[in-house]
């Protein structure tokens, strides 16, 4: 990492100037297990567009030097789809409570620097700060160990989860649809959810 990087945070419309950037950052990272997700920019445009007319969306940005290299966003979750809002309304949860977070991606070169935590602490305090919100959570898909794209060496992310304090809700699940790097069509995919008090 150089010293030419930095982090900054970014809210609703101040977020459209770097969709296309954060598109193609999406597009990179998540074809990685185990999203392992061909998107495209069409579908991307579409799906941040919601955090550019969220005012009280976040997007935090990483740069190195005019480069985006990394990125972390959040929004209220009232603000999401109904994918996402439907497990938590059957639950009897109320969603004008919750902060909802979206990706945390780095190019490989910059992980393991800290990044992750001052995305966690970012979005965190950003939430706090707008006295809504009881809870904060994320979602992320669940494949089995014996995925056949399933890296040798990966280590699923559940232990860092738990050290930013956020637990599994194996009764708060959605399904999402995209199309797998190895398929030829879409297919729907189970996300389970992580909450964590504020």
């Amino acid at each position: 990492m150089t010293s030419l990087v930095s982090i900054q945070n970014f809210h609703g419309e101040a977020i459209f100037p770097y969709l296309r950037d954060l598109a193609q950052l999406r597009i990179e990272i998540f074809r990685e297990f185990p999203y392992l997700y061909d998107g495209s920019p069409e579908y991307e445009k579409e799906y941040l567009q919601t955090y550019v007319n969220s005012p009280e969306s976040i997007a935090v940005l990483v740069f190195d030097g005019d480069q985006l290299v990394g990125a972390s966003t959040g929004l209220p979750l009232d603000h999401e789809t109904d994918e996402f809002k439907k497990p938590f309304l059957k639950a009897g949860l109320d969603t004008n409570t919750i902060f909802y977070c979206g990706e945390s991606i780095l190019k490989k070169k910059y992980r393991g620097l800290g990044i992750y935590s001052e995305f966690m602490q970012r979005r965190e305090k950003h939430a706090k700060s707008l006295n809504q919100f009881e809870k904060i959570c994320f979602c992320a898909v669940s494949r089995p160990d014996d995925h056949p794209l399933r890296p040798q060496n990966y280590t699923p992310l559940d232990k860092v989860w738990n050290k930013f304090g956020y637990l599994k809700q194996e009764n708060l699940r959605t399904f999402y649809t995209w199309k797998d790097v190895d398929q030829k069509k879409e297919s729907s995919k189970e996300m389970i959810f992580w909450l964590k008090d504020l």
